[in-house]
């Protein structure tokens, strides 16, 4: 009895080491328990986690990317065989953005995609470089003007995006379209402003409602800006640095202020000193049915 009892517990042992993820031939790759394989860097003793992968080769390929944007080019990724080098423009890329941008892009798998985007984009406004050619230094163009756009009140509101018209956006920042069904893959854009901060947002389209859209990053912008229903926001680019730049719309009058009165949204606002209704405050229906100045019965 005894003997057999021990038999099932080895048994058993042996089948949950079976069962064990088994560790990657690659560094920086970790098996999950899913049956997938995770990727991470280590920098200054700190993990950094790059994402999940289907594959092991996908996890590893990211592993060699983040090791090129943190430890340089002779960065050791451990991969067999090894990958093909990257070229002048890949590393030129990943040291125009910071680290923790690379890993966001790792993490959501849109790396390649940004990295083939960089490319579509030089190679439109400079189409007598290629990716092998060393480049020639030159004195900058003033930025080329793309568009601008009166900011509407959803721009600036809770939806955290703002709509780019359709005609620009397929023109000036055109997106890679998958197969058959697929939605179009969304892009991070970074811009400068004005004072040389740069911007970056996330840059898709909405099946839902078939419009491009910034997103992620543009409610930031619109706050420190203090952005309002009717401003302007520019956009300008220099050969593939991207410009973003915005002026308010000229207010005159009294501050307004929208309040709540009998279910109805009205427009309240002070009246102007020594004008009508003795200073006192008037109120006007945003529906455009005004109450004006009314003497006492």
């Amino acid at each position: 009895m005894e003997s057999s009892a021990a038999s099932v517990v080895t048994a058993d042992g042996a089948d949950a080491e079976s069962r064990k993820p088994q560790p990657s031939r690659f560094k920086g790759v970790v098996p999950q328990p899913n049956g997938r394989w995770g990727a991470q860097i280590y920098e200054k003793h700190r993990r950094v986690w790059l994402g999940t992968f289907n594959l092991e080769e996908q996890a590893a390929l990211a592993y060699a990317t983040a090791a090129l944007r943190f430890r340089g080019r002779d960065a050791a990724a451990n991969l067999r065989p090894p990958p093909p080098a990257a070229d002048e423009h890949e590393f030129n890329f990943l040291n125009s953005h910071t680290k923790s941008e690379i890993v966001d892009m790792l993490r959501k798998h849109t790396y390649a995609d940004e990295l083939h985007y960089s490319r579509r984009t030089i190679s439109t406004t400079d189409p007598t470089l290629d990716n092998n050619s060393p480049s020639i230094a030159a004195t900058p163009a003033a930025p080329e003007h793309l568009f601008e756009k009166s900011v509407t009140p959803s721009d600036v509101g809770k939806l955290n995006r703002l709509v780019i018209p359709k005609q620009f956006a397929e023109k000036h920042f055109p997106l890679q379209i998958g197969g058959a069904g697929d939605a179009i893959k969304g892009v991070l854009l970074s811009f400068e402003d004005r004072s040389g901060k740069v911007w970056r947002f996330r840059y898709s389209y909405w099946n839902s409602s078939h419009s491009y859209v910034l997103t992620k990053g543009w409610n930031r912008f619109v706050k420190e800006k203090n952005l309002q229903a009717g401003d302007t926001v520019s956009f300008r680019r220099s050969g593939k640095r991207l410009y973003i730049d915005w002026k308010a719309r000229r207010r005159s009058g009294p501050p307004v202020r929208t309040v709540r009165l009998f279910g109805v949204d009205i427009l309240e606002t002070a009246a102007v000193h020594g004008g009508g209704c003795g200073g006192k405050r008037v109120i006007g229906e945003m529906n455009g049915v005004g109450f004006g100045c009314g003497k006492k019965a």
